[in-house]
């Protein structure tokens, strides 16, 4: 759980940024978005192995050498 206490002179707005990066760094709401609903193993694999392979090819396009005309 994420908690935060109002230091001495600090407004509503600054502690509440700090909240949303505190929950944001734990990571509570990206695991309650991914726990909403059940995901087999084997779906969780393949997402995983999709996932994999756009990231290598986003890479080796940004570091494919570069075609000079």
């Amino acid at each position: 759980m994420a908690t935060v206490v109002l230091r001495p002179n600090e407004s509503q707005d600054a502690l509440l940024r700090r909240f949303r990066k505190k929950v944001a760094k734990s990571g509570i709401l990206s695991t309650f978005r991914r726990k909403r609903w059940f995901v087999s193993k084997s779906e969780l694999r393949r997402i995983e192995r999709k996932k994999a392979i756009r990231r290598l090819k986003r890479r080796q396009r940004k570091f494919a050498p570069r075609m000079e005309s």
